[in-house]
C-alpha cells in the first residue's frame, strides 16, 4: 500500500513517477554490504552515489574493461564497490578522501565484500595534493564526488589522467536543483555550473548529461 502525504495533492502522474522511479531503483537493486555501507556512510554524513547513479558506474567500469580507476571522494565505499563490480577482476581502484574516518568505513565495506586488498589503493589527503602526482593519461575512468567548489579543478586534472578513450563521471551536477536556479549563486552552485559548461564546450570531450539521481554528467575523451 502506498502511504499519501496529505502536504501533497495526490496526482495520478506524480504517482506513476514515483513508481517508475522505484522500479528504475529495484532493476539495479544493490547487495547487503553496498546497503550496509550505504548506512555507515549517512551516519558519518556522507551520501553515497545513489542505486541507479551507482549501477551506471559499474557499466562504465565493465565497458571501458578498466584496469585503472580514480575516484575522487571516497566516502563509505559504496561507489567504490559499483566501480569495482564493473572492472576487470585485476583492476585497481584509487581512492582519494581527507577524511580517515571515511577510508577507515570504505576498508570495511571492502573487506565485506571480499575484494582482495591490492585491488584497492586508499590515499588519505587533499585530492588537489595528491592529483597531480597520478600519471598522464594512466587511468580508464575516473569518478568525482568530493568537494562541489573544486570539481573545476578535478576536471582539469582528470582530463590529464585520462587515457584516450576514457571517461570521467561527476555526481551531483544537478546540485539538488540549484543548477537550474539563476538566482542561486553560491560557491559551490556555480562550481558545478561552472564544470558543466567547461565539459560541454571541451573539444576534447564527448559528453551526457544523465538524469540519474541528482545528476550524473559523464564525458569520453576523444
Amino acid at each position: 500500500m502506498r502511504v499519501v502525504d496529505p502536504e501533497r495533492p495526490f496526482s495520478p502522474l506524480t504517482s506513476h513517477l514515483v513508481t517508475l522511479g522505484e522500479y528504475v531503483d529495484g532493476f539495479a537493486a544493490e547487495d547487503e554490504v553496498a546497503s550496509a555501507a550505504r548506512a555507515r556512510g549517512i551516519e558519518l554524513g556522507c551520501v553515497p552515489i545513489g542505486v541507479t547513479g551507482g549501477a551506471a558506474l559499474r557499466f562504465l567500469a565493465a565497458s571501458l574493461q578498466a584496469r585503472a580507476v580514480v575516484e575522487i571522494g571516497t566516502g563509505a565505499g559504496v561507489s567504490g564497490l559499483w566501480l569495482l563490480g564493473g572492472m576487470a577482476r585485476d583492476g585497481v581502484l584509487t581512492s582519494i578522501d581527507v577524511e580517515p574516518e571515511h577510508q577507515r568505513v570504505a576498508r570495511r565495506a571492502f573487506a565485506d565484500a571480499r575484494i582482495s586488498p591490492g585491488r584497492t589503493r586508499l590515499i588519505n589527503g587533499q585530492a588537489l595534493d595528491v592529483l597531480p602526482r597520478l600519471t598522464d593519461g594512466g587511468y580508464d575512468l575516473v569518478f568525482v564526488d568530493a568537494a562541489k567548489s573544486e570539481y573545476p579543478r578535478y576536471l582539469e586534472h582528470g582530463v590529464r589522467m585520462l587515457r584516450p578513450g576514457g571517461v570521467i563521471a561527476f555526481d551531483n551536477v544537478f546540485w539538488k536543483g540549484r543548477v537550474a536556479d539563476p538566482t542561486d549563486r553560491d560557491a559551490e552552485t556555480q562550481a558545478i555550473r561552472e564544470t558543466n559548461r567547461a565539459v560541454r564546450e571541451d573539444d576534447r570531450l564527448v559528453s551526457i548529461m544523465l538524469p540519474v539521481g541528482d545528476g550524473l554528467l559523464v564525458a569520453a575523451k576523444r
